[in-house]
């Protein structure tokens, strides 16, 4: 067995320098898409149910592009051909997002448009496992959170960036300011032209060279390579899954409550189906290479513990981002700028700045990158964690405690924290965990922990500002804080790598 070799500083800049370009999208999408339903006649209340398109598709395309990514080998390597494709297609949705007339034309965009950003991003996560030796990962994903931080604070500010130019900030009932329609065209292109600097830039270790540097073991494994599972132990699992699918339907009928809860019910109904038609082809398998959908989902039942521990990190720190990203437009605009019509020139002003709370806080996130590798050499991976976790709860308790709008740059700071810590010290916690030849799928599958509550923040958020807070946006934002608290307490069960 051999080991990988260190990078140098410029090598690793090159291989995450693509994300400065993802994160540019990710950041217009998020700081702009409420602001585009609202303009097209979406209230408050029917915003969630319009993100839904962004994280379905990433629970589908995630797992779906890892395990392939996982068996390509073309002249461009590995992950890149993902990168690339992903990137054109991305492009494209960010151009003709300002052109959406209509709130299913911009709910259909942003489909396409998460789709498309995780085909590109999801490969990155494990290109970083792939070329890098364990003690350079931290480093590795440090680097694609500044990236990420830098990307983001540009995409946000862009729309305030271009009034002070003399962009038009204002428009017609039903058309978009000129500010946001040229701020995702700049997106596109950058977009584009950072993912070709990474294509071009890097090269890949072929898988042959990667089964050589495993420094640990495959998982044990049936004849053809998958985790080995009881058929009966899959049983089990399915008839959990759909009687708490069909127990969760009834619930919705019985209470009345939005069509959009379906979405939960639905999907744990999904997993049940899935998991049963799993444990019936195990049963009757002969031989020979198991269909995608069976890996998939082997792989999804044999999952490593500790991503199993970390799954609940993951799941409630990313329902509190979700919750931000969803409500702090009208949350601020209402509450900051007592605004609450989209062709006002008070709820613009305040929408250009929830783009620079944004760009704050991603300013942030990018420098705190520079100090989460010290830090967690000093207090542990788990620690260090859980206290920039608990920074950021303290950031979204602040955000209703303050009402002069130029002071809420002092919330983002902790926001920014702990938004450098979730892109970075989970990933360093899992990835010396994954097989090699698995680390795609395993990262795609990873990201269900991020979807997973992005589709029960959807689901369920209009419904518990509707009857918990009369309908105001900033009660979804006291719900973040108590999600980032209790993700703060789930590190606890968490273990240093060193330990497992």
């Amino acid at each position: 067995m051999s080991r990988k070799p260190e990078l140098g500083f410029w090598q690793v800049w090159n291989m995450c320098f693509g994300f400065l370009g993802i994160q540019f999208g990710f950041a217009l999408q998020n700081a702009n898409v409420s602001r585009i339903f609202e303009t097209l006649g979406s209230n408050v209340e029917q915003i969630p149910i319009l993100w839904i398109a962004a994280p379905l598709t990433g629970l589908l395309v995630q797992p779906i592009i890892g395990h392939y990514s996982d068996r390509t080998w073309t002249r461009l390597g590995r992950r890149r051909p993902y990168f690339l494709a992903g990137a054109l297609l991305s492009a494209g949705a960010l151009v003709g997002m300002p052109h959406a007339s209509a709130l299913w034309m911009a709910a259909v965009t942003l489909w396409i448009m998460d789709a498309s950003f995780n085909v590109s991003m999801e490969p990155f996560r494990a290109f970083v496992a792939d070329q890098l030796p364990e003690r350079q990962r931290p480093a590795g994903y440090a680097m694609q959170t500044f990236f990420i931080g830098i990307g983001a604070v540009i995409a946000s500010a862009l729309p305030w960036l271009l009034t002070q130019i003399g962009f038009d900030n204002t428009a017609a009932p039903g058309r978009l300011p000129e500010t946001v329609r040229y701020a995702f065209y700049v997106g596109a292109v950058v977009l584009l032209l950072s993912m070709v600097w990474t294509v071009g830039s890097t090269q890949e270790y072929p898988p042959q060279q990667l089964d050589a540097f495993a420094d640990e073991p495959m998982t044990p494994s049936t004849p053809e390579g998958e985790p080995a599972l009881a058929p009966a132990r899959l049983r089990r699992s399915a008839w959990g899954w759909s009687l708490a699918g069909v127990g969760s339907a009834m619930l919705v009928w019985l209470l009345r409550l939005k069509p959009e809860v379906y979405l939960l019910a639905g999907g744990l109904l999904a997993f049940g189906l899935l998991s049963a038609a799993l444990a019936a082809y195990s049963r009757g398998q002969r031989g020979g290479k198991a269909p995608a959908w069976a890996q998939i989902m082997r792989d999804l039942h044999g999952m490593p513990p500790a991503m199993q521990r970390l799954a609940w990190v993951q799941f409630f720190s990313w329902f509190a981002l979700f919750a931000m990203w969803i409500y702090t437009t009208p949350a601020v605009t209402a509450t900051q700028f007592h605004a609450t019509n989209p062709q006002s020139a008070g709820f613009n002003a305040g929408a250009n700045w929830v783009g620079i709370l944004f760009a704050v806080y991603n300013a942030v996130a990018a420098l705190a990158a520079i100090a989460l590798a010290p830090m967690a050499r000093r207090l542990g991976l788990r620690l260090a964690h859980l206290l920039n976790l608990w920074l950021g709860a303290a950031g979204f308790l602040s955000i209703s405690l303050i009402h002069n709008p130029h002071w809420l740059v002092v919330p983002m700071i902790g926001i920014g924290i702990a938004w450098a810590s979730i892109l970075s010290l989970p990933y360093a916690l899992l990835s010396d965990h994954l097989p090699a030849r698995k680390m795609g799928v395993y990262m795609g599958i990873f990201n269900f922990f991020i979807v997973i509550p992005q589709l029960l923040a959807a689901s369920i958020l209009g419904l518990l500002v509707r009857y918990l807070f009369d309908g105001q946006a900033m009660g979804a934002l006291l719900l973040g804080a108590l999600s980032l608290f209790a993700a703060g307490l789930a590190v606890f069960r968490v273990r240093e790598p060193s330990a497992d």
